[in-house]
């Protein structure tokens, strides 16, 4: 049984930062965050597994994904943050062993409930 919870979203300014943490429970080896903004598509935004970490090329640079083994929490650190990264974000997690990255969506098996980060000018 593995289950995902985020907190941490928030409205902030253009330029602003945020942190989003995702509690896990559970065994996983892949996690990543993926997010879905109104009337689009969901999208990967990171992965960490035991590979490494990839990130989407619209956020390399500004986010950092990691973790942290003692409190079996998946962190998302957003910089600089821009009215274009509003959207719903997901927390997403796998016990699968090979590559864990951020754009293999079907990949990743169990996801949390989502929390909402709005950027504004």
């Amino acid at each position: 049984q593995v289950d995902l919870v985020e907190s941490g979203g928030d409205s902030v300014q253009a330029g602003g930062s945020l942190r989003l943490p995702c509690k896990v429970s559970g065994f996983v080896l892949c996690m990543g965050w993926f997010r879905q903004a109104p009337g689009k598509a969901r999208e990967g935004v990171a992965a960490i597994g035991e590979q490494g970490k990839t990130y989407a090329d619209s956020v390399k640079g500004r986010f950092t994904i990691s973790k942290d083994s003692d409190s079996n929490t998946l962190f998302l650190q957003m910089d600089d943050l821009k009215r274009e990264d509003t959207a719903t974000y997901y927390c997403a997690a796998d016990s699968r062993l090979g590559p864990c990255v951020y754009y293999d969506q079907p990949g990743f098996k169990h996801w949390g409930q989502g929390t909402q980060v709005t950027v504004s000018a």
